[in-house]
């Protein structure tokens, strides 16, 4: 015979419910954060503590390769080495991660979820990345004496210029056929030329399949940024040849959907979001903008 029902404590479902409210359980998904260039782990210290303070208890893990001055290392340099130290993570978390990746950042992690065919990234957040390349002067060229954009890419595009990761994603409009024959990353990853990994037979064809294994992705920008030129590279628009702003989805690489970025799009799984007043490196310093942009995509 059954004593009788305890009393004097919440239903069990009703407990679970205040400890879900509260934080107080381990439910968000893991946050690994990729610096950008001539940046490091220090500087994302305020972007863990606003993680932290909003979702407690969520392990962010933030990869410390390539930093500083290494960071100007050739991409294809460095991206073997953050997929290993990503890989590393997520195997781990079979329930999926996330993935916050900073300005030159932001493409390294592209082309880690392209060419890694096991990944379990559930959302990419890319803060203020140049995604369809760079075409401004900014900081970055002023070591180079008389290098701005108009002769840029007589460095960039060739053997030498492809040793420095800012040349890598440097998208001279005015010298389109330069561009595609001397730059051996962006368009590549942006499938603009025919290649091995996204024409070939399967498994080299993966490219795309990989990217797509991520459920979101989520490209935040603004107009105020000062070195992402044009800033809406940073949501997949880009310059044509008259310096206008051609958008993402008049983009050659959306219209045929190279790497699945149109795919994405249709699923609804790409979300923008604009942010007016932030600087370049502020980015991941503004609690605002990780209250806006950020946020609601680490559960």
């Amino acid at each position: 015979m059954r004593g009788p029902r305890a009393s004097g404590g919440p239903p069990a479902v009703l407990l679970l419910l205040l400890l879900l409210a509260s934080g107080s359980t381990d439910g968000y998904k893991p946050v690994i954060i990729v610096h950008g260039i001539l940046d490091g782990p220090e500087q994302f210290k305020n972007l863990s503590g606003f993680i932290n303070e909003v979702h407690p208890g969520t392990e962010v893990q933030i990869i410390s390769l390539f930093n500083i001055g290494k960071s100007m290392k050739p991409l294809w340099i460095q991206i073997p080495e953050f997929r290993k130290a990503i890989e590393k993570i997520t195997s781990t978390h079979p329930e999926g991660v996330h993935v916050l990746c900073f300005s030159q950042g932001g493409l390294i992690c592209r082309a880690v979820l392209s060419t890694s065919p096991n990944h379990n990234v559930h959302t990419f957040i890319s803060l203020s990345s140049p995604l369809a390349g760079q075409y401004g002067d900014t900081d970055y060229l002023q070591w180079l004496p008389g290098c701005v954009k108009k002769n840029a890419y007589l460095f960039c595009y060739n053997k030498v210029g492809q040793h420095f990761s800012f040349c890598d994603y440097w998208n001279d409009p005015h010298h389109r056929a330069c561009y595609l024959k001397g730059n051996t990353f962006l368009p590549l990853i942006n499938g603009e030329i025919p290649h091995q990994h996204l024409t070939g037979t399967k498994p080299a064809a993966y490219w795309r399949e990989n990217f797509l294994r991520i459920k979101k992705m989520v490209l935040i920008g603004g107009p105020d940024d000062g070195v992402i030129t044009p800033w809406q590279s940073s949501q997949f628009g880009f310059y044509d040849s008259n310096e206008d702003v051609v958008e993402m989805r008049n983009q050659a690489f959306y219209k045929n959907d190279t790497f699945g970025l149109k795919t994405l799009d249709v699923r609804g799984d790409v979300s923008v979001c604009v942010q007016s007043g932030v600087k370049h490196t502020h980015w991941h310093s503004d609690f605002t903008v990780f209250k806006n942009c950020v946020e609601r995509w680490l559960i």
